[in-house]
């Protein structure tokens, strides 16, 4: 059993603060694909390095903002950063990790939430990021895309959906390019382990008491081809944790 995390932070640095390793040594995941780490490695609190777990960091030019990695009991064969796209790669957004029998990416998809000009690159890393993902269904070898997509793909990953049809993060062409990528070869498997259940959020704003009341969006995903997503045996939204404004989403799969 190998049981992978995708976990956006929002800053190792805090989440550290509130409790990150307590989280790491209850759930105790085999691999952590952790999002918006906004650190440097030299400045990852020091006991997190007591975890025992390998470490790969793909780090934004810009000090502080976005950034990835993957934590892993097992050494990687390979490490693989980015996806040949220099704005991309230079906000430190795509980072693998290749295993003897699988690959693990951490994806943190930009935001378009500050406006049109940030909602155009969040297209258009879209628009990169699928033709990226198509090459890893082609070659065989079984891979995940864990993480923050900031994209809820139907109505029931989302609160009150009648109202957030102009959202960013729910545009009609946005939901769309889900569908496309998953049409390409790809199932998310949290929701293939649970169909159709509602009110299960991975987000939630900090205005107004929005966990308190579940009032959430699901836009952190493992994205797995089908030989890996049909060995997901259990998958879990680890809401009772506050370290960030997002929850573990973790899952379980019987290799």
């Amino acid at each position: 059993m190998v049981k992978i995390s995708s976990y956006n932070v929002n800053g190792i640095r805090a989440a550290h603060r509130k409790g990150f390793n307590d989280w790491v040594k209850e759930s105790d995941p085999d691999i952590i694909c952790i999002q918006e780490l906004r650190a440097l490695p030299e400045q990852i609190p020091g006991d997190i390095k007591t975890l025992d777990y390998h470490e790969a960091y793909h780090i934004a030019e810009k000090k502080g903002y976005s950034g990835v990695a993957i934590y892993s009991k097992s050494k990687p064969l390979n490490v693989e950063e980015g996806i040949g796209k220099d704005w991309i790669d230079a906000e430190g957004r795509v980072i693998m990790a290749e295993f003897e029998k699988f690959r693990v990416f951490s994806i943190y998809a930009p935001s378009g939430t500050t406006g049109d000009i940030r909602q155009d690159m969040k297209m258009d890393f879209l628009d990169n990021f699928i033709r990226f993902g198509e090459q890893f269904v082609k070659d065989g070898k079984p891979s995940v895309f864990c993480g923050d997509f900031n994209i809820c793909h139907t109505e029931i990953d989302i609160h009150n959906p009648s109202r957030q049809h102009k959202t960013s993060g729910f545009l009609p062409e946005e939901r769309q390019w889900v569908t496309d990528f998953l049409d390409k070869g790809y199932e998310d498997v949290f929701r293939k382990l649970h169909p159709d259940k509602e009110d299960l959020y991975s987000w939630w704003s900090y205005r107004a008491a929005s966990k308190e009341r579940n009032k959430g969006w699901r836009i952190d995903y493992h994205l797995a081809t089908p030989e890996l997503a049909k060995k997901a045996v259990n998958a879990e939204i680890e809401m009772k944790w506050d370290l960030s404004d997002h929850a573990p989403v973790s899952i379980e799969y019987d290799l």
